[in-house]
């Protein structure tokens, strides 16, 4: 299967690295200063589930011509999604299937948009992965999976076809028969990881261990549920209490992307994953006080970083 992934970074870097370790025919689609780095040292994965070097990555920069491709994976961040949806649509032909693997929901519409509902299946990933200073992909998380499927649910031949190709991966790529379910789950975990993780400004331990911090962490979910249920999302009755479990048996030292992103002195995603909830809350009458926090903390980083700029 030919796949196209957009960008080498932390998320498409690990996944298009697991596929192209496999077997697959995987390129990567990069900007140009990065397809100099991977040219001189390969694309280079340090990752507790065992390493990969892949001494000549398949490389293009936008406008090259390259394909047709089967699959376009986007692993980018949402502040890049405009760029994003240029760069790959001249490598998406009547047959490619897209995988979105962003964070949060608005996406959705700005892919359907571009490239039709029907092209474009729901998609997300549980990992923790970063870029060091040499641009090599750190993966640190027990958990590397990403999960795609029909918006509309159930299953379909493409979508078979596609978990059976990536079957084998060094990584867990499987195909859900409710992925608006899932993707809403996900959403509201990372709203609250990423939420408590730069509120507070530390890894899930120090805050689990703070004297109100499992108190503030369960208020935030249950805000953030509250605009999702009033949206009428498919999300479970008993949701937070089964993510309140899981941030209780997170690792010590685990930190959102979020987080890294903010201690590296780069963008984040507020308006896109905290933001989307809050500008649906308001329109929807639903209260969410420590969302409001979350939202304005992650805003004055923003102003101090342009201003720093």
């Amino acid at each position: 299967m030919n796949v196209l992934v957009l960008g080498a970074g932390a998320v498409g870097g690990y996944f298009g690295a697991r596929l192209a370790e496999k077997g697959e025919n995987v390129t990567f689609l990069v900007r140009k200063r990065r397809q100099e780095q991977l040219l001189k040292r390969g694309l280079r994965v340090h990752s507790v589930h065992g390493d990969i070097h892949l001494d000549q990555p398949q490389l293009i920069v936008a406008g090259e011509e390259a394909g047709p491709f089967d699959v376009v994976i986007l692993s980018n961040k949402a502040y890049h999604l405009d760029d994003s949806l240029e760069s790959i649509a001249p490598y998406v032909g009547e047959q490619t299937v897209v995988i979105p693997l962003l964070n949060g929901i608005a996406h959705m519409e700005q892919l359907w948009a571009r490239f039709g509902r029907e092209r474009v299946l729901g998609g997300l990933c549980f990992i923790e992965t970063t870029l060091n200073e040499d641009g090599d992909v750190v993966q640190t998380s027990p958990t590397h999976e990403a999960v795609f499927g029909e918006w509309e649910g159930g299953r379909s031949e493409r979508v078979d076809a596609i978990e059976r190709a990536f079957a084998g991966t060094a990584a867990t790529i499987r195909a859900s028969a409710n992925i608006q379910r899932d993707m809403w789950h996900k959403y509201l975990f990372i709203t609250t990881l990423s939420g408590m993780t730069t509120l507070m400004n530390a890894a899930v331990g120090p805050i689990r261990d703070a004297v109100y911090g499992m108190e503030l962490t369960r208020q935030l979910a249950e805000e953030a549920a509250a605009v999702m249920r009033a949206l009428h999302a498919p999300i479970d009755e008993d949701i937070v209490e089964k993510q309140m479990k899981t941030f209780q048996n997170l690792g010590y030292g685990m930190k959102s992307s979020m987080l890294r992103d903010m201690e590296k002195g780069l963008p984040v995603e507020a308006d896109h994953l905290q933001g989307y909830l809050l500008r649906r809350a308001e329109e929807l009458g639903v209260a969410a006080p420590l969302l409001k926090v979350v939202y304005n903390n992650l805003k004055v980083y923003e102003r101090k970083r342009e201003a720093g700029k």
